[in-house]
C-alpha cells in the first residue's frame, strides 16, 4: 500500500504552470541561506540550538543595504564577543556580536500618581496551566535611521506600568500555586551592537541559527518574565529583540502588549480600544460550575496520564532532529485564491484563508512522509476562547484550547481538498464556549490531581504523522512603531521540530503567506513537489 502512494506522487504532485516555489522578492537583497551543523553543546562559544527551549522567534528585517550576500554561518555565546563570517565570491567578513551593556528597566509611572501594591500575587489561570511553559522571543528589525534607545526604553518603562505582569516575576503564590507577583521587578534590557557589518550581511531570509544571535539568552536562569535586546548595525539598522514567558501570556496578549509599547514610545495614549490596565486573572474570573458539569472528554486532549509506555515530559527536554531542515513556501495570493475556490467548490460559503491552506499543507506534508494509508494524521491547532468565553475586553494572560482534526492518509491523499479543509473547520467549530467552560469545571474537579494526569502541551523533537500549526495570520505585529516606522518582514527562528508549522502574512502585505516547515531532509524534495502544485 506505501507502494501505491508513492506510485501516484509524480502525477498528483505535478507541477502548475506558474512557478510557485520561488520565494517573493527578498528584503535582503541577493540573500541566499545556508544550513550548517550546529556545534555540540560542550563547544566553548557556540551554541546548540538543539537545547535551546522550544524559542518562538519573529524576525522582521531590514532594507537598509544592498551589500550582496552568499552565505552565513554563526555562533553565539550570550554576553561575549562572538564572530560570524559571511563568505563572499571573493571575500570573507568576520562579523562580531557585542554585548555593551545589560540592565533591568522599572516599570516608570506618571507624576503624582499613586504607586500600586507590589505585593499582590495574580493565580496563574487554568489556561495559563496547561499551556507550554517555554520562552518565546521575537527579534524586529528597522532600517536607518533607527529609533533612538531613549524612545525605546522610555516607552518600555511607561508600557511595564500599565502591563504589570510583564514587569512582576513568576513565583509561588500563598497557597503554594504558581503565579506572576506584581513587585515591578521589571525587564531586563541588553544593548548589543555588530561593527563593520550591515543587518542584510548579517540575516538570511529564512530560519537559520544566525537569528539565535540577535534575542536575549533563553537557556540562562531567566528571573525576568519580560527581555529586550537592542542590537545596532553599522548600516544604522537596529534589531530588537523580545522574549517574554509564555506561562504569562499568549500570543494575542503579546502582540497588545508590544503595539502598546511603540505606542509608549512615540508619546501616544496607550490604552487604544481596552481598558487600561488590562484585565488579567482573577478569582472570580473563569469560574467553574458548582457542581462541575464535564460535558467532554478532556483526558487524553488536554490532559493524559504518564504511563511506562508514555513517561512524563519535562519542558526542557526539547532538542530538535538532527536530520530536519527548514523550508519557507511562499503562497501568492492568487494561488491560495486558487486553492480556496477548488476546496470551496459547491460550498455556500469559502473556506477561509487558514483552512485552505492548512489542509494543502496537511496534504503536502503527509504526501511527502510517504506513509502507510492505515495510518492517522492529527494537526494542533490553537484556538482563542476570548469570544467564546466572553472574556474581558483587552484580557491579558493566557486563553488557549486546542482544537485536534485528525484522518487516515489514505482518506487524506485519495479525497479531495475539500475533505482536509472541512476536517480542519469540524474540529474547531466544535471547540465552542460550551467546551471550553468543560474544560474550566474538570481542571477544578480534583480529576487532574486525583488521577495524576499531566498536561498535554509539551515539547517533543518529531511530530511526524502529526502536525502542529502556529498562526501569526490575524496578529499585529507589523503595527509596532517606535517612531521609525513599521517593520517590513517577519518569520520564526531557527526551530528544527519535525512537523511544527508556522504560518505568517507575507511582508508583501497583498494577502499572501508564508508557511515555515520543518521537515526531514530525506522528505523536503517530494514536500517541495507537492506543495507548489494545485493537484
Amino acid at each position: 500500500m506505501a507502494f501505491s502512494i508513492l506510485q501516484t506522487r509524480s502525477s498528483s504532485c505535478r507541477l502548475s504552470q506558474r512557478i510557485y516555489d520561488h520565494l517573493p522578492p527578498s528584503p535582503f537583497t541577493g540573500c541566499l541561506p545556508i544550513y550548517t551543523p550546529l556545534a555540540p553543546a560542550s563547544s566553548p562559544g557556540k551554541v546548540c540550538a538543539r537545547s535551546l527551549h522550544r524559542s518562538i522567534v519573529f524576525f522582521l528585517c531590514s532594507l537598509a543595504s544592498n551589500t550582496p550576500l552568499h552565505s552565513i554561518v554563526s555562533a553565539r555565546t550570550h554576553g561575549r564577543e562572538n564572530t560570524s563570517t559571511v563568505l563572499g565570491e571573493h571575500r570573507t567578513v568576520t562579523m562580531e556580536v557585542k554585548v555593551v551593556s545589560s540592565k533591568i528597566v522599572k516599570p516608570r509611572y506618571a507624576d503624582g500618581a499613586a504607586r500600586p501594591n507590589t505585593t499582590e500575587h495574580v493565580p496563574s489561570s487554568v489556561f495559563d496551566r496547561i499551556t507550554y511553559h517555554i520562552q518565546m522571543a521575537i527579534i524586529y528589525a528597522f532600517q536607518a535611521p533607527a529609533p533612538s534607545t531613549e524612545d525605546i526604553e522610555r516607552g518600555l518603562a511607561q508600557v511595564l506600568a500599565v502591563y504589570r505582569l510583564f514587569a512582576g516575576q513568576v513565583r509561588a503564590g500563598p497557597d503554594g500555586a504558581l503565579g506572576v507577583l506584581l513587585n515591578d521587578h521589571g525587564a531586563r534590557l541588553v544593548e548589543a551592537r555588530v561593527d563593520g557589518a550591515t543587518l542584510v550581511e548579517f540575516a538570511p531570509p529564512k530560519p537559520s541559527p544566525v537569528v539565535l544571535q540577535l534575542h536575549p539568552d533563553l537557556e540562562s536562569d531567566v528571573q525576568e518574565v519580560v527581555q529586550v535586546q537592542l542590537t545596532r548595525f553599522a548600516c544604522g539598522s537596529l534589531a530588537v529583540g523580545f522574549a517574554a514567558n509564555h506561562a504569562v501570556a499568549d500570543g494575542h496578549a503579546t502582540s497588545d502588549f508590544l503595539v502598546a509599547w511603540g505606542r509608549a514610545a512615540r508619546g501616544l495614549d496607550i490604552s487604544g480600544p481596552w481598558p487600561t490596565p488590562p484585565p488579567h486573572n482573577h478569582p472570580g474570573l473563569f469560574r467553574p460550575r458548582d457542581p462541575p458539569l464535564v460535558n467532554f472528554e478532556h483526558r487524553g486532549v488536554e490532559y493524559y496520564r504518564p504511563s511506562p509506555s508514555n513517561p512524563k515530559q519535562g519542558e526542557g527536554g526539547h532538542h530538535g532532529a538532527d536530520n530536519v531542515v527548514i523550508h519557507k513556501a511562499h503562497f501568492t495570493k492568487d494561488f491560495i485564491a486558487g486553492l480556496r475556490a477548488k476546496a470551496s467548490e459547491g460550498r455556500g460559503r469559502p473556506f477561509s484563508r487558514f483552512e485552505t491552506t492548512l489542509a494543502h499543507l496537511w496534504r503536502s506534508m503527509t504526501r511527502a512522509r510517504d506513509l502507510s494509508p492505515e495510518e492517522t494524521s492529527t494537526i494542533r491547532i490553537s484556538v482563542d476562547g476570548r469570544r467564546r468565553l466572553s472574556a474581558p475586553p483587552g484580557y491579558f494572560g493566557n486563553l488557549v484550547l486546542w482544537a485536534f482534526p485528525r484522518s487516515t492518509v489514505g482518506d487524506l491523499l485519495s479525497r479531495p481538498l475539500k475533505h482536509a479543509a472541512q476536517t480542519i473547520h469540524d474540529a474547531v467549530a466544535r471547540l465552542d464556549g460550551a467546551y471550553f467552560q468543560s474544560l474550566v469545571d474538570f481542571a477544578s474537579s480534583g480529576a487532574v490531581e486525583r488521577e495524576g494526569l499531566e498536561k498535554t502541551a509539551v515539547l517533543k523533537d518529531v511530530l511526524c504523522p502529526d502536525l502542529e500549526v502556529d498562526s501569526w495570520l490575524t496578529f499585529p505585529f507589523y503595527d509596532l512603531d517606535f517612531g521609525a516606522g513599521s517593520p517590513s518582514y517577519f518569520m520564526p527562528s531557527y526551530f528544527p521540530t519535525e512537523g511544527m508549522l508556522f504560518l505568517v502574512p507575507s511582508y508583501l502585505g497583498d494577502g499572501s503567506v508564508d508557511a515555515f516547515v520543518p521537515v526531514f531532509q530525506h522528505n523536503l524534495d517530494a514536500f517541495k513537489q507537492c506543495c507548489y502544485s494545485m493537484d
